[in-house]
């Protein structure tokens, strides 16, 4: 008699990590559920597995009856769902605190097995940013009711799908000069499915619970990051620094054209409370548990950044041919 595959419920499992996660679980021979809010816009996880293996699911964290539907019969439970939105009704709180607390705290009324809970490098309930605070508060949230919980506290993702080097890379693309605000403010990227990694471990019951801060092994300034970015699509645009307190006016006047507007301008650009995050170094702290210790390598940025960034290039795929092209003239 064959055994019945363990079933793993991803929350956000069709998002930027999540669906690394699904991903990595099909392969292992789970049945995934990806809880997300509009299911019919995530079927292209479906191929990951086998028919049937791998299927989305309508699911709302802010909804008690929603979480246990979606948790029911799970061995395993993964929340990757995250916000950058401070206002509305999926915020902060809503989302990054209530929706991690709900999450934790059904998955023990129903006797999961193991919680792996996405936060975020830098999660701190003294920070200056709401962003980091709300962070903070929901692995508060998690750790009351779900002790054994895993988290993974990643710092800037970079990827294919990532809204990082793709968004400045875009801004490369199509304008003459980039703004840059905290240019000397560290980071240490991580890649996406060396987090989905550490995840898996957590899944599988082969980790140990507690937090986990998840860097990659280059730590670069920010406007270090840019130039690694523009040599890799092969731009050279104007850089220029942006005062902190000029861009916190900035960031102030594209959220009142978002209240101006009522919510027709969404401010997706800059906000106060990202201006606040971008003050302060988004690294490993010395001394925290990290892929080290799930004896896991971090990838490098150089060894993948070309893999994905090339559409951006002048001439998309065919740069490399172009550029041996003009070394033959020569």
């Amino acid at each position: 008699m064959t055994a019945t595959p363990k079933l793993v419920t991803i929350f956000g499992g069709s998002g930027f990590v999540g669906r690394y996660i699904a991903r990595r679980m099909a392969k292992q021979g789970w049945r995934v559920r990806v809880a997300v809010r509009r299911p019919n816009e995530a079927m292209f996880v479906r191929p990951y597995g086998s028919v049937g293996q791998v299927e989305p699911i309508l699911a709302n964290v802010r909804d008690d009856a929603s979480v246990r539907a979606a948790i029911a019969g799970a061995d395993a439970v993964v929340n990757c769902v995250g916000t950058f939105d401070a206002t509305g009704k999926n915020n902060f709180d809503a989302v990054h605190v209530d929706g991690a607390g709900r999450i934790a705290r059904i998955a023990k009324q129903e006797r999961v097995a193991e919680l792996v809970h996405i936060s975020a490098l830098g999660a701190d309930v003294d920070a200056d940013s709401a962003y980091s605070r709300s962070k903070a508060e929901g692995e508060a949230a998690v750790k009351e009711h779900f002790k054994s919980a895993m988290i993974l506290r990643p710092g800037v993702i970079f990827g294919p799908e990532d809204e990082f080097f793709n968004r400045f890379a875009k801004m490369a693309k199509y304008f003459p000069v980039i703004p840059l605000v905290g240019g000397n403010t560290l980071f240490q990227p991580v890649y996406v499915d060396d987090v989905a990694a550490a995840a898996e471990q957590g899944i599988l019951g082969q980790a140990a619970g507690g937090v986990y801060e998840l860097g990659g092994p280059d730590t670069e300034s920010f406007a270090d990051l840019i130039a690694r970015m523009q040599k890799s699509v092969r731009r050279n645009r104007i850089v220029i620094p942006v005062p902190f307190f000029f861009a916190r006016m900035k960031a102030w006047g594209f959220n009142l054209t978002q209240k101006l507007t009522l919510g027709l301008f969404k401010n997706t650009i800059l906000t106060p409370d990202q201006v606040k995050g971008l003050r302060v170094d988004n690294v490993v702290s010395s001394g925290a548990k990290s892929f080290s210790t799930l004896k896991i390598t971090p990838t490098a940025m150089a060894s993948v950044l070309d893999e994905y960034l090339y559409c951006h290039r002048p001439y998309g795929q065919y740069t490399e041919l172009t550029e041996s092209g003009k070394n033959l003239r020569t």
